[in-house]
């Protein structure tokens, strides 16, 4: 979202700690392919490039992306590449939430790789991008709401907006006036946790189930947070790819679409190049376990 990352995590609390974030039946994790692992011994670790092993920094429980099952988006796509590599997966588990993955994991050599960081992360060298999507407006499919883009009017005149703490989506609504009128809402969300000076979020599923009972009228979430949610609703609803045509006021432009990558080491080229020749075997795969997620999809540097 916005400057390190554009699933849903704050960007208060990168800029505090100095964390990454990382964010995801037939496509699940199965066999030789997860090896779930407890996190290794702190003692730093060579690359592991010409290893048997792709060590994979996750987090036990970030659903809908990481799950310590395996279940998770990201879990998927990292048993996918280690399949187009031929070594053996080994989660490196962390039961902090992803945002910590690359400073207290990736950077002290506990594990190798993050799989969904931003394309360009200054604190890692990430592969080329392996697919693209943006933000969602999700609404209930029986009313008229079929907002696609910032501009839309409707939105100044709607009930309760749902955006994630440090989204384009808040930066927005401050910009537009509303966001005093949600504010109070949001944080009932989070049962009135500062996203000040800790980690705090809205959770995707809580976002959408919001939709669903009619608490909102409209949730704006980074599309792999919420389509699963989005998906498995029992009441229908309307998941539309925010256009990337939002600005502030001011004119200065809020991104919506953002490209994914793979994350290494600044200084791991040998693995960087390997994951990179790896994705595109992967392509078909890793694509086939999105279109199942529901995630929309973008041509990648759109």
């Amino acid at each position: 979202m916005l400057l390190l990352r554009s699933s849903m995590f704050c960007v208060a609390a990168v800029a505090l700690f100095g964390a990454a974030n990382a964010t995801a039946a037939s496509l699940g994790v199965s066999g030789d392919a997860a090896t779930l692992a407890a996190p290794a011994p702190s003692a730093p670790a060579a690359s592991t490039a010409g290893s048997d092993v792709l060590r994979i920094c996750a987090a036990k429980n970030q659903p809908p992306l990481s799950m310590e099952d395996g279940s998770g988006l990201e879990n998927k796509i990292g048993v996918a590449l280690a399949d187009a590599m031929k070594r053996k997966v080994e989660f490196v588990w962390s039961e902090r939430p992803a945002i910590y993955l690359v400073r207290d994991y990736l950077d002290k050599n506990l594990c190798d790789v993050v799989v969904g960081l931003d394309t360009g992360d200054p604190r890692v060298a990430t592969s080329k991008p392996y697919y693209r999507t943006g933000y969602v407006f999700v609404t209930r499919a029986d009313r008229a709401l079929d907002v696609k883009a910032w501009s839309d009017p409707r939105l100044r005149k709607v009930g309760h907006i749902v955006v994630a703490f440090g989204s384009p989506g808040e930066v927005l609504l401050k910009d537009m006036g509303q966001y005093e009128d949600n504010m109070a809402y949001l944080y009932s969300l989070v049962n009135f946790r500062s996203a000040r000076n800790q980690y705090t979020q809205i959770d995707p599923s809580r976002m959408v189930g919001e939709i669903v009972n009619g608490s909102a009228d409209i949730a704006v979430g980074f599309a792999p947070d919420v389509a699963r949610y989005v998906k498995a609703s029992s009441s229908p609803l309307r998941m539309s790819l925010i256009e990337d045509t939002a600005a502030k006021s001011n004119g200065e432009k809020v991104p919506q679409h953002f490209n994914q990558s793979v994350a290494v080491r600044r200084d791991d080229k040998a693995l960087l190049a390997a994951v990179d020749t790896a994705l595109v075997a992967a392509r078909p795969k890793i694509e086939e376990i999105l279109v199942a997620e529901g995630v929309p999809l973008l041509p990648v540097g759109q």
